[in-house]
């Protein structure tokens, strides 16, 4: 089997930090998020980093990021443009927003040839996470249907003390497959527990704790990739008409499409780990302590990459 490749999708961290020269470190070492899960990635077996950014973020990406990487892992940039869209298809005047994360995965075609990894770039997933993930990848193949994963988190290990959050939980079957994932766009954090609104807070319903959520790391074949191509011009067709501007050709929604046509199952590996991100710039004090409590454990060197 060919080895797994790591894709991080990276091309909105230059609008969402105001350039990259101002992402805040984590750490007094000075690291990003994003260097955590390339460790974790690489301790798990992951011998090559996909990044995808935007072109004109190259320089700055290869001198804030990828340069210290590469004594580590194999790395290779590929570019999310708005112009790379099928033949027959025009950008819509006035249309700046990318193209969603299917289009951001569809950018990587020419950079794998085989099973591979996607996450978000400022997310922290934890160890777990990646040797799961590795391990569903180097042990699954297709046959009759496309054999995909996702790793999913207990809703409450998910959830700032700072707001609200979108998160998109899961159902499962008897067998751990997903059937469904729903969009909750406003949840939070409640004396009772966790709950959702759905008319901005008029009405709040419940969720469990252990509600299984998605935090974007997916695990698939090659065949993705072949998939994402093909349905790309029949999204654009129809959705552009409708939302020329802003529709977005999301991931979630093409496993979704491929689960109900009966062509992937997606196994779902529940990690027990808490998921960092900074929703919230009150979020930021929480991950660095989150951070050094997993170096005073042991689960990580001060530094990295020394």
């Amino acid at each position: 089997m060919k080895k797994p490749v790591l894709v991080i999708m990276a091309a909105g961290m230059g609008s969402r930090y105001g350039g990259l020269k101002q992402i805040d470190p984590i750490d007094k070492e000075g690291h990003i998020i994003m260097d955590f899960s390339i460790y974790d990635a690489v301790k798990a077996g992951f011998e090559k980093v996909v990044f995808i950014i935007k072109k004109e973020n190259e320089a700055d990406f290869r001198e804030s990021i990828g340069n210290r990487m590469e004594k580590q892992i194999q790395v290779e940039y590929v570019f999310q443009d708005l112009n790379n869209i099928p033949d027959g298809f025009e950008v819509p005047e006035g249309r700046v927003k990318p193209w969603g994360t299917g289009h951001a995965v569809l950018s990587a075609i020419n950079a794998i040839d085989g099973p591979f990894a996607v996450i978000n770039a400022d997310d922290y997933y934890g160890q777990q996470a990646f040797q799961m993930i590795h391990d569903f990848l180097t042990t699954q193949e297709d046959d009759e249907k496309y054999h995909y994963t996702m790793v999913g988190y207990m809703l409450e290990n998910t959830l700032t003390e700072n707001g609200h959050v979108a998160r998109g939980v899961c159902e499962t079957d008897a067998d751990g497959k997903l059937t469904a994932i729903n969009e909750r766009t406003r949840i939070e954090k409640h004396e009772a527990g966790p709950e959702y609104t759905e008319d901005d807070g008029v009405t709040w319903v419940s969720l469990p704790n252990d509600a299984v959520v998605s935090m974007n790391m997916w695990g698939f074949t090659g065949s993705m990739l072949k998939e994402l191509k093909e349905r790309f011009a029949g999204f654009l067709e129809e959705n552009l008409p409708k939302n020329p501007l802003k529709c977005e050709y999301f991931l979630p929604f093409v496993v979704d499409e491929l689960i109900r046509e009966g062509k992937a199952d997606v196994t779902v590996l529940k990690s027990r780990d808490r998921w960092y991100g900074v929703t919230y710039k009150e979020d930021k004090p929480v991950v660095v302590a989150a951070i050094q409590s997993l170096k005073d454990a042991g689960l990580y060197p001060q530094n990295l990459w020394k």
